[in-house]
């Protein structure tokens, strides 16, 4: 049995990607959840806590989150929980790991741009810009070329500054 879980909450630091034995794009990192109540009484809210989940992805979703998530973010995390029992010579404790199926920017605490992962070139044309996810490229756009959306009206930026990825937008906004 499966228990799927949606969390929010903040990376606890940048993520961290490797590989499998068999060459599987891995990408680890941890996301704290604060539990909170309003307390009537105070009309205020009350900190109770935070749980801290350790967060895998795999294969393109790895490369993704390696590219799009930072530190801090905000972040919307859907995925199998499973927890773990863990002892070492000072302490035992439990896990929860948490192996996710889909992970997003949390918008309620920021804007964010999405930038569709590159095709082979053999595949179709798109209507959007591609962006190489690893350096913010924009793939096969004249420089100062304007994209038109898929109602064809233009207005779809090429700028690789408004991708998500090293894009406009950071912790201070």
């Amino acid at each position: 049995m499966n228990d799927n879980v949606t969390i929010l909450g903040r990376v606890g630091a940048d993520p961290k990607r490797s590989e499998t034995a068999n060459g599987v794009a891995v990408v680890n990192f941890r996301v704290a959840s604060p539990q909170r109540r309003f307390d009537a009484k105070t009309q205020t809210w009350l900190e109770t806590g935070t749980n801290w989940y350790n967060v895998s992805a795999f294969r393109q979703l790895a490369d993704h989150v390696k590219a799009s998530l930072h530190q801090g973010d905000g972040v919307i995390v859907t995925g199998k929980l499973k927890l773990r029992e863990w002892e070492n010579a000072e302490r035992k404790g439990m896990s929860a790991d948490i192996d996710a199926e889909a992970i997003g920017h949390d918008l309620r605490w920021g804007a964010s741009a999405f930038a569709k992962a590159s095709r082979p070139a053999a595949a179709p044309e798109s209507s959007h810009a591609d962006v190489d996810l690893a350096t913010g490229e924009v793939l096969g756009a004249e420089p100062d070329a304007e994209a038109d959306d898929s109602d064809g009206e233009p207005g779809a930026s090429t700028d690789p500054a408004m991708a998500f990825v090293g894009g406009p937008w950071s912790a201070e906004d």
